[in-house]
């Protein structure tokens, strides 16, 4: 039945349907009393508190200019500098087989709708080189370069367009060969893509259109997925369901899984509930929006359970912390870093604006050994200047690695990307 437990996930989106996902104050009281959960996960023990246990806020962030000659700061051992700026909301950074270096810009409002091209020419880690690849997109995330087509994931679709290679801009309207849904809450209107070694299928990511079910579960059909297809198109299924927001993705270099970090639900309080890293289950089923980390029922669908997929959800592997927005992932493949940084993953960490105090606004490092997470540690912050303030000078999102094997951070409100290198 597992095996075919994503096929169920989708058709029980398009049943159930409930809109009022309220908790009276009387209940909530009463939840608050249950104490905490502890769940088993791949890294130790982690003991969430019950839902309500402490209020949910809203404490949005103010983005302010980085002083001049300020950056973020890294690990012990690394530097970091202006890789490239006066960027429109670089959103997301993919590196072609031939090193060139893409850039999405684009937002949930006043988005600039296009691509840059980014050349270090030279090796020296300074951009010698920049083009605007595309423009006119809908709110563009993924790219991919794969058999002579450069994919472009907007957020109503995945389009194809014919690619040579060392090409300095993008012609035409591109062949529209994976519909999606362009609704959206908050961010989720992302669409990241991915291709398998072996070149043979594509992979995408693709958010919920709600927090917790409350627009309906008819809106949510192919969403809180990641979708596998053909490079064609043809050929969908729901490789994973269950994942509210699943944005980075990429293939653990040792077990050949792939992982995704996952943005998940709020409004349960301060501390509810984590985001996470997580390999995923061909057929895997994640809980949202029934239930989080495995069997805990989310109370916002007491009347309606779905308790034959909750009892099946699976436990992710790495909890990254609640409201955290983490949305980049990356594992490091490259040498430049110690050893220690061998095939671990890097995520970037966007931000809260449902905690007090804020979390994220920062890129955490996995460990990894022998293709197994450890806890995850800080490796970039300082994009906070006042925890107890609500201005940010920054906000991380896409994890990438560079050419020369250096990091790179996309800083999306910043307008930068940051280059993180071994002293």
């Amino acid at each position: 039945m597992k095996t075919y437990l994503y096929i169920l996930a989708g058709l029980v989106l398009l049943t159930g349907c409930k809109n009022d996902k309220s908790v009276s104050e009387d209940k909530q009281e009463e939840l608050a009393d249950n104490g905490p959960v502890t769940v088993e996960t791949t890294v130790g023990p982690l003991e969430l508190p019950a839902p309500f246990a402490s209020e949910s806020v809203t404490k949005e962030s103010k983005v302010v200019a980085w002083p001049a000659g300020k950056t973020p700061v890294a690990a012990e051992g690394f530097k970091v500098e202006r890789f490239a700026d006066s960027l429109k909301h670089p959103r997301w950074t993919y590196v072609a087989p031939n090193n060139d270096i893409f850039v999405a810009e684009s937002n949930t409002k006043d988005s600039a709708n296009r691509i840059t091209l980014l050349r270090d020419t030279n090796a020296d880690g300074a951009i010698d080189e920049r083009y605007i690849f595309k423009e006119d997109l809908n709110q563009n995330f993924g790219m991919l370069v794969l058999d002579g087509s450069f994919y472009i994931a907007n957020t109503d679709g995945l389009y194809r367009f014919p690619y040579t290679e060392g090409q300095t801009k993008l012609e035409g309207e591109g062949e529209k060969i994976v519909e999606l849904s362009a609704s959206g809450y908050n961010n989720h209107w992302t669409r990241n893509i991915i291709t398998n070694e072996a070149g043979d299928k594509i992979y995408i990511s693709v958010g919920s259109a709600s927090n917790v079910g409350e627009q309906g579960m008819e809106k949510e059909e192919r969403r809180a997925n990641i979708l596998e297809v053909n490079p064609d198109g043809s050929g969908e299924i729901i490789y994973a369901s269950g994942l509210r927001n699943p944005v980075g993705m990429d293939w653990n270099p040792v077990t050949g899984d792939l992982w995704t970090a996952v943005n998940e639900r709020d409004e349960l309080g301060n501390n509810l509930v984590p985001d996470y890293a997580t390999s995923v289950k061909k057929g895997g089923w994640y809980g949202w929006p029934y239930s989080y980390y495995g069997q805990i029922n989310d109370p916002r669908w007491e009347d309606d359970p779905h308790q034959d997929l909750v009892d099946q959800a699976l436990i992710p592997d790495v909890p990254l912390g609640p409201h955290t927005a983490s949305l980049g992932f990356t594992f490091y493949t490259a040498d430049q870093f110690p050893e220690m940084y061998q095939n671990g993953a890097f995520v970037g960490q966007h931000g809260s604006w449902n905690r007090e105090p804020f979390s994220g606004y920062k890129v955490v490092f996995i460990p990894f050994e022998n293709g197994i997470p450890k806890e995850p540690v800080d490796f970039l912050t300082g994009f906070i200047p006042d925890e107890n303030g609500n201005e940010v000078y920054g906000r991380p999102v896409a994890t990438t690695v560079a050419p020369d094997g250096s990091l790179l951070v996309n800083d999306d409100d910043g307008g930068v990307i940051w280059r993180v290198s071994a002293e």
